[in-house]
């Protein structure tokens, strides 16, 4: 599958920092032509400046959670290179850990709307065009977590978006078998971002204990990404975790 360029072509959402970044950098080197898509227009920018042949790679300011903006991401990626081969469902946030009866109805609809409902409207986008275009087909990954699994105390807006992103992950795998369209989640257990910094310093554990947790480089992430999306169609990895190894999921901390 290749697009105007003779490149397959992936979009990639919260691509302006972090993961999303670190992604949109592989998959340059890896040969693809790129949608970067967050609200930060000069962080999307930086990431371009950041990936080979910058040619190859468009930047699209908008916000997952806005429909319009979303359906105006996948026309944009359309008349820039023709096709869609490759979604990213990256974009995400979390929040301090707040005790859920002192959690604020407006914060968790946040966190639910910018996880979730991003992720829906992208994935309702991305199979619309999958199963359209000529030849048909294509690939999502959400970056799901090992919240998605196990939650830490004091997380209930996370957790909970990420456990449903499993439900998401499972039902476009269903729903797009027959049309050569796959799905994977990647939990990812503390790669080290922005957003990941509190793990190295201290953060609370299940036992009431504030200890600090082990990271990875998130280049690792990044290679994960561009292997599963250098898989053919016809072959789905459901989901796959990746971990430092002294993450504290296995067994009992």
């Amino acid at each position: 599958m290749s697009g105007r360029l003779g490149r397959p072509v992936a979009i990639i959402t919260g691509a302006s920092s972090g993961i999303g970044r670190a992604t949109a950098i592989s998959l340059s080197k890896a040969g693809w032509s790129l949608v970067l898509f967050a609200r930060r227009f000069d962080q999307l920018c930086a990431t371009k400046e950041l990936c080979e042949e910058e040619s190859r790679v468009m930047v699209f300011e908008g916000d997952v959670t806005n429909e319009e903006s979303v359906q105006n991401l996948f026309k944009f990626a359309v008349q820039s290179f023709g096709r869609v081969d490759l979604l990213f469902n990256n974009a995400g946030v979390s929040t301090p850990a707040i005790p859920i009866e002192e959690f604020r109805l407006t914060t968790f609809q946040h966190v639910v709307n910018v996880n979730l409902v991003g992720s829906f409207l992208c994935t309702r986008e991305a199979v619309k065009l999958f199963k359209s275009q000529t030849p048909p087909g294509g690939r999502i990954i959400n970056n799901g977590s090992i919240a998605a699994h196990s939650p830490r105390p004091n997380s209930v807006a996370y957790t909970v978006t990420k456990h449903a992103i499993t439900g998401l992950t499972k039902q476009t795998a269903l729903d797009g078998r027959q049309f050569n369209i796959t799905c994977t989640q990647v939990d990812i257990g503390n790669a080290a971002t922005d957003m990941t910094g509190p793990q190295s310093t201290g953060i609370l554990q299940a036992d009431g204990k504030v200890s600090t947790e082990a990271t990875f480089d998130v280049i690792h992430v990044a290679e994960t990404i561009v292997h599963i999306a250098s898989l053919p169609h016809d072959v789905t990895v459901l989901n796959f975790n990746i971990m430092a190894t002294g993450m504290p999921f296995v067994g009992r901390g």
